[in-house]
């Protein structure tokens, strides 16, 4: 489909959802009805997800400009509304990441992958003066880039084949297991971690919980079992593409927000696009992580 009709089918999607969560209740109990209606700032902000306009005002413009007949009343909104409003849904971004995990088919909830992904608020130099985040956000090291970082950790549960079911955002400087029953709570079944999941204690606490943790040997030349941790490895691997597409088209190392309002509400909007593409892609019996071809260029 080209982008018309990508936005046309996440605004039914929005639509039917918002109905469907309120079920004939008014979401706001006070109050004027919004000028643009909840679903049309939601589908403005996944497709802008989509299109990685990671920017409120760079998303506003590009909607604004290019889409003024899809959104008449977008011409009657300030900027500064449209991103209040946008923060406002937080909540029922998540009703609705929820809602779109129980409905989607052809996954499996008792085989689920566990990881975690830096998401730096500032760069690293600038880290000592940054005001923003001061108290919540920690100094960590990022694996891959083999540096230090000044943020969060991302810490992710995925349902197989790669349907993004839980996540929880720490300090940089809390560690993956201390994360993880959070992460892994209300599910059970098999859950796979990396190296750094490797701990017999959790591993008693999840089992105790109905799920079973398999990870590989914490080090890489003591492994006992070099085979049966290269299998977990090739499961475990369907991960990576979902940070990368989060980290890519979502983003998800360059957020500008301010506060942990603004920081929870972009998190929970690629989420939820993320979740939206990996679903069409489950409907329509295409490759679940193949985000590209959703939309033709």
């Amino acid at each position: 489909m080209d982008l018309d009709d990508f936005i046309i089918a996440v605004f039914c999607r929005m639509d039917d959802l918002v109905a469907w969560v309120g079920r004939g209740q008014r979401l706001r109990r006070r109050g004027p009805q919004p000028t643009l209606a909840d679903s049309e700032v939601l589908t403005m902000e996944l497709v802008g997800e989509y299109l990685s306009l990671g920017q409120d005002q760079a998303l506003y413009a590009y909607f604004r400009r290019h889409y003024r007949p899809f959104f008449p009343a977008l011409g009657r909104v300030h900027r500064t509304t449209f991103v209040r409003q946008a923060a406002n849904l937080w909540a029922l971004k998540e009703r609705l990441w929820q809602a779109l995990v129980r409905q989607a088919a052809h996954s499996d909830p008792t085989f689920a992958l566990i990881d975690s992904c830096p998401v730096p608020v500032c760069g690293f130099a600038r880290a000592p003066r940054c005001r923003r985040f001061r108290g919540a956000a920690a100094y960590g090291h990022d694996p891959l880039a083999k540096a230090p970082f000044y943020g969060f950790r991302l810490h992710v549960r995925v349902c197989w084949p790669g349907l993004l079911t839980a996540v929880c955002l720490a300090p940089a400087n809390v560690g993956e297991r201390e994360v993880a029953p959070l992460v892994a709570q209300g599910t059970t079944g098999l859950l796979l971690g990396d190296r750094n999941y490797w701990a017999p204690q959790l591993t008693a606490t999840l089992r105790a919980q109905g799920l079973t943790l398999v990870a590989p040997y914490h080090k890489a030349q003591d492994d006992p079992t070099p085979r049966h941790s290269a299998l977990i490895g090739h499961f475990r691997g369907r991960i990576e593409p979902i940070f990368s597409q989060l980290v890519g088209r979502g983003t998800l190392k360059r957020i500008w927000a301010r506060d942990l309002w603004h920081l929870g509400n972009r998190l929970l909007r690629k989420i939820l696009l993320h979740t939206v593409c990996v679903t069409f892609n489950l409907d329509h019996g295409r490759p679940p992580l193949q985000l590209a071809p959703l939309v033709a260029p």
